[in-house]
């Protein structure tokens, strides 16, 4: 396994980050997460994008976008695989043992693995942690990710794939690692940005092509929902036949269906929408 690290593809193995990356040492950092399917990365202008917005977000210097775009493009072509979870990590690099930056530069890994396609649907539960809608770090994808790992460890004890967070106010927001979309009456709604929720690359596109509202929800709203269903990089549009102890029979049902199909028609004739 090649990986990218600071310029040049290294072998995984051998291939070594600082002990005082303050990636490691504080969570400086931020990632994207895309999927790879044959060799050729989805969205890759718009998780570039992101990425920018978050490495901003935390003051670190602009990422160089035609760098991240070498270096994804070497990863894969190092390892061929049909579908792979690419990860783009970008932090504040060496560092002294503190919240003060260093004089290094920051750090750029990018790295492959293989997965699989998910299942046409899952289960979540809710936990009883909260988003702060109002953090220094809202809305930045960074790798200060412990909290989403503590949350995935419930959701995986209660047999789920999926932990869903209601913000401080109560409003559903979103899971560890997706978005998080419900149809009532047959509308399809979704939390907007400034409930705390990450802007999801596959969420915008979501809303984009299948007309969802942005909508204040309260988390009660997965109690009464006719359909609830995920979004993410590696997900896709997947249903939830299953919140807490509450079943939904049949799912992906009828709306999730039609906005699973959209959506696997339109990311196939744009991978770069």
């Amino acid at each position: 396994m090649s990986i990218w690290l600071d310029g040049a593809l290294r072998d995984a193995t051998t291939a070594s980050v600082s002990v005082f990356d303050h990636g490691l040492t504080v969570g400086d950092g931020v990632f994207e997460t895309l999927k790879a399917a044959d060799g050729k990365p989805f969205a890759l202008t718009r998780h570039l994008d992101r990425l920018t917005r978050s490495a901003r977000g935390l003051g670190l210097p602009d990422p160089d976008h035609d760098e991240v775009a070498r270096a994804c493009a070497a990863v894969l072509e190092a390892n061929p695989m049909a579908l792979g979870r690419l990860r783009v990590t970008y932090t504040g690099g060496q560092a002294p043992l503190g919240s003060e930056r260093g004089e290094h530069g920051p750090t750029l890994v990018v790295a492959v693995s293989e997965t699989t396609r998910r299942p046409d649907s899952t289960a979540v539960v809710t936990v009883p942690w909260t988003r702060n809608e109002r953090g220094a770090l809202t809305g930045l994808k960074t790798t200060s990710y412990a909290e989403n790992v503590v949350a995935l460890a419930r959701a995986h004890e209660q047999g789920a794939s999926e932990a869903l967070f209601a913000n401080s106010v109560g409003q559903l927001c979103e899971g560890t690692g997706s978005n998080v979309f419900v149809v009532l009456d047959g509308e399809i709604h979704t939390p907007p940005v400034p409930s705390g929720c990450l802007a999801g690359i596959t969420r915008a596109l979501t809303v984009e092509w299948t007309g969802a509202k942005e909508t204040d929800l309260p988390l009660d709203v997965l109690e009464r929902a006719d359909e609830i269903f995920l979004t993410s990089s590696l997900r896709d549009v997947q249903g939830v036949h299953r919140v807490d102890g509450r079943e939904l029979p049949g799912a992906p049902g009828p709306v999730t269906a039609k906005a699973m199909r959209i959506f696997e028609e339109r990311s196939r004739a744009d991978l770069n929408p």
